[in-house]
């Protein structure tokens, strides 16, 4: 939109600039064909009185003096023949005849060579003649007006761009702020100042914000209420349960009130998640930090292993951030009975923290939609594996309350790698 505002402004500055150039070019000429005739009428005159005034023997010498320059006078009937060409030149002879003819005898011609050349012959009160030449030429143009008129040009398109600007900053912090408004923290408000029009965007947007915001707060507070009440019917059902006679039947309830519990955690760990702001961030030693959630594992039993760059210090939210490692490892183990875990330093931007394993892996086409919450995939990760779909909602909805975000992608030659990226400086 500012690309096409611009351009309509440019092209209207300039077509507007070159109508103005070409007005005041005309009307330079249109002054300086008047002058130079009126200069014209009256030298010739004074000329051809002159001359006429004076002896055959004395004209010579004054022919010197009323020459100079482009100026020339000469004795003779000259050396052009041929009729005038030019408009103008016709125009201006016109006025130059009439304004002689009742004195002097005058007759213009052009050279055969030149249409721009022509000769005035004054017929003098004795019959003699004298030629004047006479180029009919237009002065040249100063050099500094093309400066000036390149200047006012491009004050003109920098207002222009000024103006654009302008008018379309607000549209801008509008769409950056509709870009940065996300589900899961919350976003800065608009400023509510300036223009009538804008102004009132910006109040419809934060109220606009705060509803989302107020939407997405009472739905997870009515999946952790939920949550958190079924618990206790769950909680009855397995008592019951333990009474009953062996059976498979009872073996099937069980099964059942276990996945139904871990479907009701995992929906209050997601409720949960969104309100991770909570926690304030603190400053870590980064390897003592990961080298422990590495080493709980390797204490039961599991394959887990720690590799990668030496990070010393690192400022995040370290109960959020062990969650998410947590899930994603839980995740590799459960697919791939394998993980490991790969630090590396990305300088200013911060530092990524990759779960490796060499799994399945997952198809491209669903990479982001596994982060939806109670998305389960067809094939590799299903209803069988004991998952929930909510694993990975959690943990990327954790990444973003961090100020970094998570990503997957397949590994080369088989597997999948989750990154975690963690920025320098997280707000």
């Amino acid at each position: 939109m500012m690309t096409r505002l611009f351009l309509i402004f440019f092209v209207g500055l300039v077509l507007a600039h070159a109508m103005s150039f070409a007005l005041l070019f005309y009307e330079r000429y249109d002054a300086t064909k008047s002058l130079m005739v009126g200069d014209l009428e009256r030298e010739l005159s004074i000329a051809a009185i002159t001359l006429d005034r004076l002896s055959p023997a004395e004209r010579p010498e004054w022919l010197m003096r009323l020459s100079s320059g482009n100026r020339q006078y000469r004795l003779g009937p000259g050396e052009a023949d041929q009729p005038l060409r030019l408009a103008a030149a016709r125009t201006a002879v016109e006025s130059i005849r009439s304004a002689l003819s009742s004195s002097y005898p005058v007759v213009f011609h052009a050279m055969a060579d030149d249409d721009s050349f022509i000769q005035a012959r004054i017929t003098l009160s004795d019959g003699s003649s004298v030629v004047r030449d006479i180029h009919a030429a237009m002065p040249p143009m100063a050099a500094w007006l093309p400066v000036v008129l390149a200047g006012q040009l491009a004050l003109l398109v920098a207002c222009a761009w000024l103006a654009v600007r302008l008018a379309v900053r607000p549209l801008t912090r509008l769409a950056q702020a509709a870009e940065r408004l996300d589900v899961d923290q919350v976003s800065p408000r608009l400023n509510e100042h300036g223009p009538i029009e804008v102004a009132r965007a910006a109040v419809a947007f934060n109220a606009m914000q705060d509803r989302i915001g107020s939407y997405l707060k009472e739905r997870m507070q009515l999946l952790g209420a939920i949550s958190h009440d079924l618990q206790t019917p769950i909680t009855r059902m397995k008592l019951r349960a333990e009474f009953m006679d062996d059976s498979v039947d009872k073996t099937k309830l069980t099964l059942d009130l276990a996945e139904v519990e871990r479907l009701v955690r995992e929906g209050i760990d997601y409720a949960r998640s969104a309100h991770g702001t909570e926690e304030k961030c603190v400053r870590i030693d980064a390897h003592a930090f990961l080298d422990s959630i590495v080493c709980d594992y390797q204490d039961t039993g599991q394959q887990v292993s720690l590799s990668g760059e030496h990070v010393a210090i690192l400022k995040t939210r370290p109960h959020a951030l062990r969650r998410v490692l947590c899930n994603l490892i839980d995740n590799a183990l459960k697919f791939a009975g394998a993980a490991e875990v790969c630090v590396q330093d990305t300088g200013p931007q911060g530092v990524s923290i990759l779960v490796l394993d060499r799994g399945p892996g997952i198809a491209a086409a669903e990479l982001d939609a596994v982060f939806q919450p109670f998305y389960r995939l067809e094939v590799s990760r299903n209803r069988n594996t004991g998952g929930t779909g909510l694993g990975l909602a959690i943990a990327r909805q954790l990444a973003v309350v961090l100020g970094g975000s998570l990503v997957l992608h397949n590994r080369h030659g088989g597997g999948l790698a989750a990154e975690v990226r963690i920025p320098a400086n997280p707000q």
